[in-house]
């Protein structure tokens, strides 16, 4: 088996693990898991700028950096969804007279 088919084999298959497991979380845990994923898309973002810092040619430099573009919209949009589901569990605020 090829280096290249048993990448792709791997791929495949996490993903599919990975949709199990995703489709079977309740809706209770939905928000720290998704705290959990900015946590890791952080580590995603610092990944992708140290292989921009190592870059060799014009071709990994630009990958890398639509790597780390996507990867801060990825995490920042995490973190505003997170943000804006916490706001639905605070109460109502009274007002003051």
């Amino acid at each position: 088996m090829s280096n290249g088919l048993a990448l792709l084999s791997i791929f495949v298959l996490s993903v599919f693990v990975g949709f199990e497991v995703v489709a079977k979380v309740s809706t209770t845990l939905h928000t720290p898991l998704m705290s959990g994923a900015n946590a890791i898309h952080g580590i995603i973002l610092v990944g992708a700028i140290a292989v921009a810092n190592n870059a060799s040619n014009n071709l990994q430099l630009g990958l890398s950096i639509a790597a780390v573009v996507l990867a801060t919209i990825n995490m920042v949009g995490g973190f505003v969804v997170t943000d804006r589901m916490l706001e639905m569990f605070k109460g109502k605020k009274k007002e003051v007279k």
